[in-house]
């Protein structure tokens, strides 16, 4: 196959270097281009073989083609000729790559990495025109600008350092459309790495962005040194909420006892890989978000996304006193222990029928 992933990012690195290592006889199991916008990186990557910024300690092979940087019409002739897209950005530039690559007319599975919602926008149209109150999935920004592309979502639990390294994994790819599916597993199914297919869209990627939020309050609950049992109370009730407002979307919940729920929880939530744990544990430590935001170097999406989740659960009736806590902790409302106190001091209720 002929694979271009868009966006040299982490994540983005680690499955091109997936899927351009050679196979059980040697040779590359596929044509594998890796895409950056900016030119500077490009250079760097092509001079070094590795990703030294976002991936460092893995080498790049040889047969992984690297482009990008050449101006406004690069992008659609990285993607020209291509038998699968990957878009490997942050959820914040999802819209305006998803629209390059419907200009572009392009016909191949497209699939996007993207874990998150976008930014929320005061009520209004925006500079598209869509009247858009809070931010958006990728799914839903799909919808207003590329419908006619065939896409869908590659998630679940991965560490990105684990996928270049060739550690097994298990991912889901979601997509309305069968082909896009069978397009990833042809892509990436094999020795190191799984992968199911599912067509439920809207619970793998309300899964994706919300165990973000979730993994802040659990690096925040490890921080503080509240013990394992406050820790396991925790990622339950979070998935708890997680099914909650996925379900409100329209989502199946028997997804989120799966790879993209609470799979992709558990790992965010407990793992030392995790960004998002980070953030809560610095924050424990009393340092100020600027300062934790300072320090990571990379995207942590919990924190952006965060009040959007608020949001839409809020519009939809769905409680999430979790996520409301990260919130507040995040606008500097509540100290770390005021957030601890908010959730131990709500009122008895009972566990099941609350979805």
């Amino acid at each position: 196959m002929k694979i271009v992933v868009l966006g040299a990012g982490a994540w983005g690195t680690a499955l091109a270097v997936n899927a351009a290592r050679a196979g059980a006889g040697g040779a590359a199991r596929h044509q594998v281009t890796l895409w950056a916008r900016e030119a500077a990186q490009v250079q760097a990557l092509r001079a070094e073989r590795a990703n030294s910024r976002y991936l460092p300690g893995i080498a790049l092979p040889e047969t992984l083609r690297l482009q990008g940087g050449e101006g406004g019409h690069s992008l659609a002739r990285a993607v020209s000729g291509q038998d699968l897209v990957i878009l490997a950005t942050p959820v914040s530039a999802a819209r305006g790559m998803l629209a390059q690559l419907a200009q572009a007319r392009v016909e191949a599975p497209v699939a996007w990495l993207s874990k998150g919602f976008e930014a929320p926008v005061p009520a209004g149209p925006d500079s598209a025109g869509f009247l858009q109150p809070y931010g958006l999935m990728v799914h839903e920004v799909l919808a207003q600008v590329a419908i006619n592309l065939r896409a869908g979502v590659f998630s679940g639990p991965s560490f990105a350092l684990e996928v270049a390294r060739g550690q097994p994994t298990a991912l889901v790819a979601a997509s309305a459309h069968l082909q896009v599916c069978a397009a990833l597993v042809a892509a990436f199914h094999g020795a190191s790495l799984r992968v199911y297919a599912s067509d439920d869209v809207v619970g793998v990627e309300v899964g994706g962005a919300v165990k973000n939020v979730m993994a802040i309050a659990a690096g925040l609950c490890d921080g503080l040194r509240l013990g394992l049992n406050a820790r396991a109370a925790l990622i339950t009730r979070g998935l708890a909420e997680m099914t909650r407002l996925g379900v409100a979307l329209g989502a199946r919940p028997e997804t989120f006892t799966g790879l993209s729920g609470l799979g992709d929880l558990v790992l965010t939530a407990t793992g030392d890989l995790s960004r998002n744990r980070k953030v809560g544990l610095l924050l424990a430590e009393g340092k100020s978000l600027g300062e934790v935001l300072a320090s990571l170097g990379h995207v942590a999406e919990g924190v952006y996304c965060a009040r959007t989740v608020v949001q839409r659960a809020t519009g939809l009736g769905v409680d999430m006193p979790i996520a409301q806590g990260v919130v507040a902790l995040l606008d500097g409302r509540l100290k770390p222990h005021e957030a601890v106190a908010m959730l131990m001091e709500r009122e008895p209720k009972m566990e099941h029928g609350c979805y």
